[in-house]
Order: C-alpha cells, then structure tokens, then sequence
C-alpha cells in the first residue's frame, strides 16, 4: 500500500472529533479510497492511542471489528470512554459524523 494513502487515512482519523465516529465509507469517501483500503489501514494500526481506528464503524453503526485483545469488547470500552453509547454492538446515527 502506499505510504502517502495510509498516512491521508490516519490523519484523517485524528479529525473525527470526539464523541463521534466515521464509517469505513465516509472516511473512505474523505480520503478518495475504497473502504477496504481503509479496513487494511485500521488493521494495521500500530498506535491506536494515536490513530484512534476504534472510531470506525460499518455503515449500519454496527460496532464491527477490532484488532486488540478481546476486539469487539476493547472497542465498546474505547467508544463508551469518549461518551458514544454503543446498544446491542451498535452505535446510534447520532453519533456518526
């Protein structure tokens, strides 16, 4: 993958404000990318404290993957931190930026 691409893709995760989220699509849409190139990006994040990757959800907000120990649970704990409720593994439209 291309490193200017990955690093447009990081960068652009650390605009999402907080108490928001992305979808793979809009970010996608945002950076001028697939969306799995953006899953490709969010899966090899190595600094999720910098590059907050937990903020991407699936279109439908559902909470979807994540590549920490015990994934899915790590990143409800992450959203719930920033105030973005997350009901039944999804997170409300009101939350997606």
């Amino acid at each position: 993958m291309d490193a200017e691409i990955r690093q447009t893709i990081l960068m652009a995760l650390q605009e999402i404000p907080k108490g928001k989220v992305m979808t793979y699509k809009s970010l996608a849409e945002k950076c001028g990318v697939h969306p799995r190139t953006v899953a490709l990006v969010m899966k090899y994040n190595k600094d999720p404290e910098l590059y907050p990757c937990y903020k991407i959800v699936r279109a439908n907000g559902e909470v979807g993957g994540y590549s920490a120990y015990e994934w899915q649970k790590t990143k409800i704990e992450k959203l719930e931190k920033e105030g973005i409720e997350v009901i039944g593994g999804y997170v409300p439209l009101k939350y997606i930026c």
